[in-house]
């Protein structure tokens, strides 16, 4: 059989869709856009490169390394921002889930209340004893893939690749019942002795969190430095951890009394210090309540200047973990024309590296 050739012409040329298609000609690129490039360690041959330095490299390297040089930028100006009248600071709310407190990221999130650089705080349940717990006792490395039915004999629980022994919640119940004992001794006494039910004492989750950090007297937790430097912290789940589980088996212990902790205050306090803020940012490691709990509060004053997400959740489910900021935009709680970012990653791989070209780099020049 013979060879099939085009136009049956061993010397025809190609086909003119298959050129158009291929060599179709580009449009001018705009003016101001940047090339790709990446980091050339040629340049650091004789001297180490700073943190900073890399991420400033990454800005033009594209996908998640171009967002995160650009979460370091945000940040940067959120940092510097001044009021001209009153030379007031942009409000920074943090966000953070449970797990990031179980993760070494614990000592990250302590540097930046040790240090002010936050506003005010959201998290979970979890963030909030996880943090108390490793004042008492450690949590260990361990393995994705390790049996859940043996670490159950065992009494260890695992978060991931970590693994906490039960009897680190048992150290928690001994610490934490006698200073519920002594709160509510404090409610029931302010019952009797205020004159007045704006003079009565409520506890909120936030003073009940400011509470502990006081008792814990450990300069390694991060409640301990947000009650020193009185920055708020936020729980709307107080309850939905271990230390729910200490609320609840107090209920019997102290029946027929019991604790109250009051949520309405605390949204009140909340969306009191976002209306109130020259220029709001965000920044919210992970998703879920507290990302939502700080946006919503910034829907207050119709929206955050700033915002950077760090998160690995997708959108296509609809979920708010996995918005875009762009769909908060249209909520109103991040401005039109705000500056916002979304890090699509794993926040103990990226949020350090952030840190290190912000906050961290700020206070070895001695700024502020």
């Amino acid at each position: 059989m013979a060879p099939i050739i085009a136009n049956d012409q061993p010397n025809s040329q190609a086909p003119t869709l298959s050129t158009d298609a291929v060599f179709k000609p580009s449009a001018p690129v705009p003016h101001g856009v940047h090339q790709v490039s990446g980091i050339d360690f040629n340049d650091y041959a004789d001297r180490d490169i700073t943190v900073a330095e890399m991420v400033s490299n990454m800005t033009n390297m594209g996908f998640q390394a171009s967002a995160v040089a650009d979460a370091v930028r945000i940040i940067n100006d959120m940092k510097e921002w001044r009021d001209p009248d009153t030379g007031s600071k942009t409000t920074l709310f943090l966000g953070y889930t449970s797990n990031l407190v179980s993760s070494g990221l614990r000592s990250t999130l302590r540097y930046l209340v040790q240090h002010s650089h936050v506003s005010a705080i959201v998290t979970t349940a979890g963030g909030v004893e996880e943090d108390l717990i490793k004042c008492l006792a450690p949590t260990y490395l361990s393995s994705f893939s390790a049996n859940g039915a043996d670490l159950r004999e065992r009494g260890m629980n695992r978060i991931g690749n970590l693994v906490v022994p039960n009897s680190n919640y048992c150290a928690f119940e001994d610490w934490v019942v006698p200073i519920l004992d002594s709160m509510l001794a404090e409610q029931e006494a302010s019952k009797m002795e205020a004159k007045s039910d704006e003079e009565r004492l409520v506890w909120t989750p936030s003073t009940v969190i400011s509470r502990l950090g006081a008792e814990i007297n450990d300069e390694s937790s991060i409640l301990y430095w947000a009650h020193k430097n009185a920055i708020p912290i936020f729980c709307p789940a107080l309850t939905d951890g271990s230390l729910g589980d200490m609320l609840y088996f107090h209920t019997f212990r102290s029946s027929p009394a019991v604790l109250d902790i009051s949520i309405t205050r605390d949204i009140r306090k909340l969306n009191d210090l976002a209306m109130n803020a020259k220029r709001a940012g965000m920044i919210i490691l992970g998703g879920g309540l507290v990302k939502h709990h700080i946006a919503n509060a910034c829907l207050m004053r119709n929206g955050a200047e700033s915002a950077v997400y760090v998160n690995t959740a997708q959108e296509f489910d609809g979920s708010d973990a996995g918005a875009r900021p762009d769909e908060a935009v249209s909520w109103g709680k991040i401005k039109v024309g705000g500056d916002s970012v979304k890090v699509y990653a794993e926040a103990t791989v990226v949020f350090p590296l952030i840190v290190a070209a912000t906050f961290a780099k700020a206070a070895q020049k001695g700024g502020d």
